[in-house]
């Protein structure tokens, strides 16, 4: 009997799930569902333009589709163009593998300032999603609040100049921009001390690689954990890097309280460090990197809630979860792989238990998808960007939903 399983995003995650979960079982029907045309998630616009090597993942995942079979439902939106409920009806299991999106907030006053902007927003832009917001202009003093990852790579693609930024993915608009920012000096700012940061230390170390900067760490403590001493290590590598006009400045233990300026333009942003004292920093921008929640559509924070077992990923019979959305934002891609593996591990133990009952369509049950891109339709945008890459770029992204949907439904058939 086969089984028929509706993955919710096609992310790192969600193919990481399909994969192992056709590699137990052949016989399965899988269908990675996502709502913009274009597969990967994370990867195609999460992960850094400057990041190649991370993104080589793709190839790995590609072969879900090609050799094991799975099915690419793209241009498809849960709550809109079909429920929750009504997947349920068609599959055997429905996993939601959508991740966290959503830029979350300081709570403090003034972050409705024109200045203010957030991590998700900036990237999705610098990436060229599909629904970003334009690039905004950041003036010549830029203030990070996190020491995260993101918060780094931001960081680092705000500091690099244009020859850097070579054989990234990097679009021609986002390309210019950068180039024409002119930012003359970045504070990063962490609330927790240098030793407890959640950035990679290898994060770090490539800082150490960028030209036309300079860099100073002010207020790095000290520890004799093991993982701590490698971060604090890296910043001590980095303190002093470089004699450029640009300058970068590493700041820990201070709490945001107040961002202000007059009409509604920021113009300083206010902390308290950890004697109670306030420390003034003047920007331009103020750019949050502090995690990321849910988007409205799908109901995490009620699903989660009301989890069956939430660290197995089992939401309710037939319903799970993986990755950020099961997880909350943290942890790595081969975190969610580990993630994703053991789920698969379960879904295969949820059918032996069930075998009598009867089979389910899965895709079938919606011949009114008309609108849904195939993969065949993702190859198609994949080919065109490649392809018209410029000589300094691997690709060259669609940023248009519109022109990708007429790219990739020239010649698509919905049985994809």
């Amino acid at each position: 009997m086969s089984r028929a399983v509706a993955i919710v995003g096609s992310g790192p995650s969600g193919c990481y799930l399909a994969q192992a979960l056709l590699k137990a079982a052949h016989d399965l029907r899988v269908d990675l569902i996502d709502r913009l045309p274009v597969p990967y998630g994370l990867v195609r616009y999460g992960v850094a333009a400057d990041h190649q090597g991370t993104k080589g993942v793709i190839r790995q995942f590609e072969r879900v589709f090609e050799r094991q079979g799975a099915g690419f439902v793209g241009n498809v939106t849960i709550g809109e163009d079909v429920s929750l409920d009504a997947l349920r009806e068609a599959y055997d299991a429905v996993v939601l593998a959508a991740g966290l999106s959503a830029d979350r907030t300081l709570g403090i006053a003034g972050e409705d300032l024109q200045g203010v902007h957030r991590a998700g927003q900036l990237t999705r832009a610098l990436y060229e999603h599909p629904d970003a917001a334009p690039l905004p202009e950041l003036g010549s003093r830029v203030v990070i609040m996190g020491n995260g990852n993101v918060a780094i790579d931001i960081l680092r693609l705000l500091a690099k100049t244009p020859e850097e930024l070579a054989g990234s993915d990097l679009g021609a608009a986002p390309s210019d921009w950068l180039t024409r920012s002119g930012i003359e000096e970045i504070e990063i700012v962490g609330r927790s001390p240098a030793s407890a940061a959640k950035f990679d230390p290898v994060m770090i170390k490539e800082l150490a690689k960028l030209e036309g900067i300079n860099i100073r760490v002010l207020g790095a403590d000290r520890s004799d954990d093991p993982e701590a001493a490698k971060k604090l290590a890296a910043l001590e590598a980095i303190n002093g890097h470089g004699c450029g006009a640009r300058r970068i400045t590493f700041r820990f233990g201070l709490t945001p309280i107040e961002l202000s300026g007059p009409d509604g333009h920021l113009k300083e942003a206010r902390f308290l460090d950890g004697e109670g004292n306030t420390v003034i920093l003047p920007c331009s921008a103020f750019i949050t990197a502090i995690g990321f929640g849910a988007e409205v559509g799908l109901p995490r924070d009620l699903l989660i809630g009301e989890a069956v077992d939430r660290e197995a990923g089992v939401l309710a019979p037939g319903l799970y979860a993986t990755g950020w959305f099961r997880r909350g934002p943290q942890g790595t891609i081969p975190d969610n792989r580990a993630d994703a593996q053991r789920l698969a591990s379960h879904i295969l133990a949820d059918f032996e238990g069930a075998a009598a009952l009867p089979e389910k369509p899965g895709r079938q049950a919606f011949p009114d998808w008309a609108g849904a891109v195939g993969y065949h339709g993702w190859k198609r945008i994949d080919a065109a960007e490649i392809s018209n890459a410029p000589e300094n770029r691997c690709r060259a992204k669609i940023a248009s939903r519109d022109a990708m949907l007429a790219l990739a439904l020239q010649k698509e058939e919905v049985s994809q």
